[in-house]
């Protein structure tokens, strides 16, 4: 059967127990089968995938630590399709980059080209209970910060508007990405004290900024969206990295 993932050929040869688990992953697939829906016994995996027990529990156990199979004990038990939520997906993921010693560049790159693209695809679409969530999340910094830890909190605050955004995405992918990069962000920020000390300039722009969207948004100007969203990204990136390398000299 045929991986799922695609490998480069510089990776190393995968196990047994592994190869079986992207076997049972493609299978899964294939059988049209949904998250809740139960597996085959230990029996039935063996005879299927012509594999000893030994080898198919390691898979299942692989499965499982994916979070994409669910075992449960007791009378009508049995091992189940799981399907792995945003937080354990955004989890893993971070997990990759967790030595990767990303940077403020790094992260706006990619916000500058897809969260403009977001915004647009929003306007004119959000529920009136979104929008004033949006408005809720802005109304909770309505003045720069007096301190490092209440501009810790608007930070991530801030971050939050984006987040809500991203969720509203019917593109799945585009939303997870925009997700996880708002989370790195909020987890950068925090781990590099890159709110210290507080920057009133990133908060009255920032905060304009989302005022603004929240008018495009909801009038339904995708174009003004759009450039709106874009200017904020651009700004937002000249001014957290200004901060990062202000950062950065208090250590040379």
């Amino acid at each position: 059967m045929p991986l799922v993932t695609t490998r480069s050929e510089d990776e190393p040869r995968l196990s047994r127990p592994v190869r079986v688990a992207e076997a049972i992953k493609n299978w899964v697939v294939d059988k049209g089968l949904k998250a809740g829906d139960r597996l085959p016994s230990e029996p039935e995996m063996i005879e299927q995938f012509g594999m000893a027990k030994s080898t198919i529990r390691e898979a299942m156990r692989i499965l499982e630590a994916q979070g994409l199979v669910r075992t449960r004990t007791g009378p009508g038990g049995g091992s189940f399709v799981h399907e792995v939520s945003t937080q354990r997906a955004r989890a893993l993921l971070g997990n990759y980059f967790y030595f990767k010693d990303l940077t403020i560049a790094d992260i706006y790159e990619l916000r500058c080209t897809l969260e403009p693209q977001l915004a647009a695809s929003l306007a004119g679409k959000l529920p009136d209970e979104v929008l004033i969530k949006l408005e809720s999340i802005v109304a909770r910094y309505p003045k720069p910060a007096s301190s490092a830890d209440e501009e810790r909190e608007q930070h991530i605050a801030s971050l939050q508007f984006h987040a809500l955004l991203a969720k509203q995405s019917k593109n799945k992918l585009l939303g997870f990405l925009i997700d996880f990069m708002t989370n790195m962000l909020a987890d950068l920020t925090v781990y590099r004290k890159l709110y210290n000390p507080p920057n009133v300039e990133l908060w009255q722009r920032g905060r304009d900024y989302q005022v603004q969207l929240i008018k495009a948004l909801r009038e339904g100007l995708s174009g003004e969206a759009y450039q709106i969203m874009a200017d904020h990204m651009t700004t937002a990136q000249t001014l957290m990295s200004l901060q990062e390398a202000e950062i950065q000299k208090r250590f040379i």
